[in-house]
């Protein structure tokens, strides 16, 4: 039940930060915007998430998960709510940064509550269904945004991801429990586990990982679109189907991971085979649409196979202690390396064109593949 719950609340919260790409569109169809900054002002809620993170994680250290989540459901869907109807570019961005910080609650609280639940034999799958979470949420936007937008506005297509977030607020509320804490835990495990390179160097690597999910996930149906020339509404269709697979792609990594009793081998086999997914979607681009397709697919599948693994790992690595804090600068990391990508990325299409600039960003996971602490690793109880 409390892995269900913090899916259902994390895929709400997912459809709304990482969803909006899929208006893009309709945005610089209403407002007159170019490429660049349409795709900054869609992902302009990882801002806020940022600037959140380490704060409600480290408030679910002291405070619980429960109270924790249901404060940020309810304040990610009425920011959202505010936004579809406040009329105003800078009114619209400013209220989308609200919404992250408070989804930012979700993204600390949900994986320390799941992992609190679970043994260390079967947390790798339990973490993988909760982070089937972010490909089910931006499957949902995938399917109903591009339809509202095209038929009543972009503004419009905010009410969904918005009145999803307000529900799960009730639901958390209603039905989550936080994880038993032993007496004392807080008190004998207060060194942090920020003095050993491991953690950072976990961080750092599953960051760099981003990079082509976030190339893939904010510009799949841009790219289908005015590339390939397909309709907005079957490329966002054909997304939503992708995502189903990348969300069993994460499922099989945790269990990948507690079979060989590692979360870092999976995660740097999976760095290698995203730094061949863009170089297959680059030079499918220069020569053959259908290729340029099959790699853009494979992209957005591998490229989010490895966030369970990582978020795992940084749990036990940081301890019960530290793992909220943990999971917020992880978070940071990734979302992070969110935000620069889509002005970034946009950036440098619009300079060297679409085969260079996927070939620039396969260089991101080629980097994370040395940076993966696979030596040493043993994976401790949580």
């Amino acid at each position: 039940m409390i892995l269900a719950v913090a899916v259902a609340a994390q895929a709400a919260t997912s459809a709304l930060v990482y969803g909006l790409p899929f208006v893009i569109p309709a945005l610089r169809a209403e407002e007159n915007l170019t490429l660049a900054e349409a795709g900054t002002l869609t992902v302009i809620p990882i801002l806020g998430l940022l600037l959140a993170l380490i704060a409600w994680g480290a408030a679910a250290d002291r405070f619980g998960e429960r109270i924790v989540m249901t404060i940020g459901m309810a304040g990610a869907g009425s920011a959202t709510l505010a936004a579809a109807i406040v009329p105003g570019i800078v009114p619209l961005g400013a209220l989308l940064v609200a919404a992250g910080a408070f989804s930012a609650a979700i993204s600390a609280a949900s994986g320390r509550a799941v992992l609190g639940w679970f043994d260390v034999r079967e947390r790798g799958l339990a973490m993988g269904i909760r982070q089937t979470c972010q490909p089910i949420g931006v499957g949902i936007a995938a399917l109903t945004l591009p339809p509202a937008a095209q038929a009543w506005g972009y503004r419009s297509a905010l009410l969904i991801p918005a009145v999803f977030c307000l529900a799960m607020a009730v639901l958390v509320a209603v039905a989550l429990l936080d994880p038993p804490r032993k007496p004392g835990a807080e008190l004998r495990a207060t060194r942090s586990p920020y003095r050993f390179a491991r953690l950072w160097r976990v961080h750092l690597a599953s960051a760099l990982l981003v990079g082509p999910q976030f190339v893939a996930g904010t510009f799949a149906l841009t790219y289908l679109v005015t590339e390939q020339g397909w309709h907005a509404v079957t490329a966002g269709a054909a997304l939503a189907a992708v995502q189903v697979a990348g969300a069993a792609g994460r499922i099989g990594a945790g269990v990948w991971s507690d079979r060989v009793a590692s979360r870092m081998r999976p995660m740097r086999t999976i760095a290698v085979a995203a730094a061949l997914a863009m170089l297959v979607w680059a030079v499918g681009d220069a020569v053959a649409p259908w290729l340029a397709a099959v790699g853009l697919v494979a992209a957005m599948i591998i490229s989010v196979t490895d966030n369970g693994l990582a978020f795992t790992a940084t749990a036990e690595l940081a301890g019960p202690a530290w793992a909220g804090r943990a999971l917020g600068i992880q978070n940071t990391g990734q979302n992070g390396m969110a935000l620069a990508v889509a002005p970034v990325f946009a950036t440098v299409v619009t300079a060297i064109g679409w085969p260079w600039a996927l070939a620039v960003a396969a260089a991101l996971p080629a980097a994370a593949v040395l940076l993966t602490p696979v030596r040493g690793e043993t994976l401790e109880p949580l």
